[in-house]
């Protein structure tokens, strides 16, 4: 009956130590992509700044014509600019926080437009790759 017994806590214990093993994979591998997705946010960072910047120099170039409304988007599209390229993106999640807690309408809609556009993104990448096939 000790043999017995023996085997089935041997059984056990390498049952468990499987387990942690592969519960220790998992983890590794999940922190390895949150870092891969923080750092791509961080790219799309710098392009989105680089994207307003542009977007507000035209803005400031043919506001002439449309007056003090398109130097104020202009100037907002810079300030917004500065701004991604000052904070990372853990140093823009008290910010988002504390704005959806100001303007939690705002933030609904603003959520449902962008998961909008990124399900037909990915709509329209599955679609082509299955149209190349």
């Amino acid at each position: 009956m000790t043999n017995v017994n023996n085997s089935l806590t041997d059984a056990v214990s390498d049952a468990a130590s499987t387990i942690g093993d592969a519960a220790s994979r998992v983890k590794d591998k999940l922190s390895g992509l949150g870092q891969a997705a923080s750092e791509k946010l961080d790219e799309s960072r710098l392009a989105a700044a680089k994207g307003l910047d542009r977007t507000a120099s035209a803005l400031h170039q043919g506001g002439e014509n449309v007056s003090g409304i398109a130097h104020s988007a202009a100037d907002k599209l810079s300030g917004t600019a500065r701004y991604l390229r000052k904070h990372d993106v853990k140093g823009m999640v008290p910010d988002v926080v504390r704005a959806v807690r100001r303007n939690p309408g705002l933030a609904l809609l603003t959520a449902g437009i962008i998961g909008f556009l990124v399900g037909h993104t990915l709509a329209r990448g599955g679609a082509s790759a299955k149209d190349s096939n």
